[in-house]
């Protein structure tokens, strides 16, 4: 892979953030902001902090999700309600483009920092609200999870084997909302470059999953049947899904049409009649007889160990993977090839860091440090124009 020539200009450098983040969603906005060069100040509560440092002490000490989704930030501890911390804001959002938050519903608004407030004053901010469901409608005020946002878009219920739902393994429903949320401030700030004003953005998890809903949702158009939990098969395309190799390990197979399946048929299965088998004549059929087909697939595959198996697959150009763990995906060749792997500081130590997906040839992304809670806290304010006296007075206060 060719390395990426640098100019040592990134796409946000000098946008500064001021985000208002707990948990996942908004973090994993934020840090996007920041890999392209954003700076982008955190406000945590002081002594706590984001409850998301907490979920776990698997990383050297440091949470998982923490780690994940906040490199590249500065942390300022502030307790929002205190009058100390207006007047801090007061003097902070004057530098401020974008303001990010994903506070409980009106909790920014009853702040004094929503977008009606703030706009008459600072005409070219930019104001992100991200939330479960939204203003307005029955659920405002409703509590909204990860989990939650899963089941109420519908996710688990066309998730899972035929007997039990299941939720995706990772935070999907805040990813989604995290990554619409990125793509709209980005946007906006397209946008102000043409109008010169800012804007007002309300994102909720609730429909950043409903959008990736689409394809089972327009599969039950008007009351047809949903698409049926078919664990890590495919609802509606067979085969296409995971398949045992005579070693018991398991083998991600994908067939997308017709020349693919005959293909199939002849190199893998080395049964070309089952091209032209009846019950298996077109994808509809296949998939109405998928239990049928699964066996067959099975015994031929139960000849041969995977690895045998996959290169049977890769000689018939016939689309497969293995079922990685953890393990396997950092030890992945092809991460390791295309040289993804990165390094970044943290309380902790030094950690590896997965480069953020796609290369640019312009720029380098920037990957900073995991920030300790309140690290940045004395400096920002310095920065503001407080004295030590204040800052030290503030923080034994626990203003700070």
């Amino acid at each position: 892979m060719k390395k990426t020539q640098s100019t040592g200009v990134r796409p946000l450098d000098g946008i500064t953030v001021l985000s208002l983040e707990h948990a996942i969603a908004a973090p994993f906005c934020t840090r996007q902001l920041a890999d392209l060069g954003a700076r982008v100040i955190k406000v945590e509560r002081p002594r706590v902090g984001d409850f998301a440092r907490n979920y776990d002490e698997r990383v050297n000490g440091m949470a998982s999700h923490f780690v994940w989704t906040n490199r590249s930030k500065e942390s300022l501890t502030l307790d929002l309600k205190s009058p100390q911390a207006k007047e801090v804001l007061a003097r902070l959002l004057p530098q401020v483009d974008v303001l990010v938050q994903n506070l409980a519903p009106g909790a920014a608004a009853r702040l004094g920092l929503s977008f009606d407030a703030l706009h008459e004053q600072y005409p070219g901010l930019i104001v992100c609200d991200i939330s479960g469901y939204g203003a307005g409608g029955p659920y405002e005020h409703k509590k909204a999870y990860d989990l939650l946002i899963q089941s109420e878009s519908g996710f688990v219920s066309v998730t899972g084997s035929a007997n039990e739902p299941a939720k995706a393994g990772c935070s999907i429903a805040d990813i989604a909302a995290g990554m619409y949320a990125y793509s709209h401030i980005l946007s906006a700030l397209l946008q102000r470059g043409k109008t010169g004003e800012g804007s007002h953005i309300d994102l909720t998890m609730l429909e950043s999953m409903v959008e990736w809903m689409g394809f089972p949702m327009y599969y039950a158009y008007e009351g047809a049947p949903p698409p049926v939990r078919a664990g890590a098969a495919h609802a509606s395309i067979y085969p296409y899904g995971p398949f045992l190799a005579g070693n018991g390990k398991t083998i991600m197979l994908g067939l997308q049409n017709e020349r693919e399946w005959k293909v199939f048929c002849e190199q893998v299965l080395e049964k070309p009649e089952l091209a032209t088998d009846p019950r298996f004549a077109s994808n509809t059929m296949r998939t109405a007889n998928r239990d049928a087909l699964r066996d067959l697939i099975i015994q031929s595959f139960a000849a041969y160990d995977d690895e045998q198996i996959i290169e049977r697959l890769e000689k018939a150009a016939i689309a497969n993977a293995r079922v990685n763990d953890m393990k396997a995906v950092w030890d992945h060749p092809q991460l390791k090839a295309r040289n993804r792997w990165t390094q970044m500081d943290s309380p902790v130590g030094t950690l590896p860091a997965i480069l953020p997906p796609g290369v640019n040839n312009s720029y380098d992304f920037r990957i900073d440090a995991v920030p300790d809670l309140g690290e940045h806290s004395a400096a920002i304010l310095d920065e503001l124009g407080y004295d030590e006296v204040t800052i030290g007075q503030w923080q034994s206060a626990g203003i700070v």
